[in-house]
Parts: structure tokens; sequence; C-alpha cells
């Protein structure tokens, strides 16, 4: 990857506007954005056993995408997950992994922006013993503020001191419920205008 070409997947090409240009080979050539959204609404996505509607995606390269989430812990919390299915992050090409990670970093610039959040968290369960619950490898983004969780960092120090006593305890799944297509649909949209 050339420098240009990595300036411009973080959208810091063409004196800091969004590059919509597409490498082959030597040569690039500009889609139109309202030819981006065709394609991006024609596209077929998997998560795992499931098929994602193109609705739900707001932002997609030719290795990565982005979603809105089903059940989010915080607003904003979205996913960015490589187009290949793949169970574990280790078996990932070095192409999907720079990828997934340079998507990560613009999707989350974008999402800690819109909602006026002051941090992210990125985070990777791989595998199921890491509380997986998805066979796809995906990347957790969600913005943080300012008492969004009373104690975080005893979240992290009791996964790490016992992780089967703390599913038992604390259930976040629980207190989350699924959301209308309808709610994510409109979602994405306005996320999608953040990346055209």
């Amino acid at each position: 990857m050339t420098k240009f070409q990595l300036l411009c997947s973080l959208g810091l090409g063409l004196g800091g506007r969004c590059c919509p240009i597409s490498f082959c080979r030597r040569s690039f050539h500009t889609i139109s954005s309202s030819a981006a959204a065709a394609k991006m609404s024609t596209q077929f996505y998997t998560f795992g056993p499931y098929k994602i509607d193109p609705k739900e995606v707001f932002y997609s390269t030719p290795l990565s995408y982005a979603m809105v989430n089903l059940r989010p812990v915080v607003p904003g919390h979205v996913l960015v997950c490589p187009r290949r299915e793949v169970k574990r992050f280790a078996d990932l090409t070095v192409e999907e992994t720079q990828d997934l990670w340079l998507t990560a970093q613009r999707i989350g610039g974008g999402i800690e922006r819109f909602h006026k959040a002051s941090s992210l968290t990125f985070t990777i369960q791989d595998g199921p013993k890491a509380g997986q619950t998805v066979a796809h490898v995906h990347v957790h983004i969600l913005p943080r503020k300012d008492g969004d969780f009373e104690r975080n960092d005893e979240i992290y120090d009791a996964i790490d001191a016992n992780e089967n006593e703390l599913k038992g305890k604390l259930d976040l799944d629980k207190e989350r419920k699924d959301r209308s297509m309808e709610e994510m649909c409109k979602e994405a949209e306005e996320y999608r205008s953040l990346f055209v």
C-alpha cells in the first residue's frame, strides 16, 4: 500500500476530503458517490451464518464493511467486519488485517464526532471462550462519554480475574433489546452520510 493509498483510505487524500478512488494495478479511477451508493445497495453481506441487509451497512471497502448493531451497548455501537467470513483474527490475511483496522480507525473517528463522544472503545472477542457469539471476526466500536458505565475499568479487571464467574453475574444481553430493521436502517443512513 502506498502512502497515497493509505491517506485516501483514512480520508486524508485530496485536501482532507474523503478520497473515493479505487486502485487497480498502478492506475486508479474515481468512483462517484452515487455510483458507490448504488454499488453498496446491491451487494450481499454475511456475518457468520447471518445474511445482512445492505441497508444496515453504512461503509464498505473491497475487504471490509461497517454495519449498525442489532443490540448496541451504547448509542453508536457499530461493528466492522472483513467481507470474507473468517472465524479467528489470526486467520485474516495481512491485507485484510490492515484494511479492517484502517476501516475501524476511520469509522471510529466519524462515529466519535457524530455522537460528541470523548473516547472510543475498540474490541475483538476472538473465539468462543473470549465471548465471541458470531463466528466471524468483527471489531466492536463504542463511542464513550463520561458516566456511560459506572465503574468502567472494574469490568476489565473482573473479566481477567474470572470470566466464567462474571458471565453468571453480569449478563448485559438481558438488558439489551433487539432493534427493528427500520431503526437500524435509519441509523445506517445517518452514518452513511458521514463517509460519502
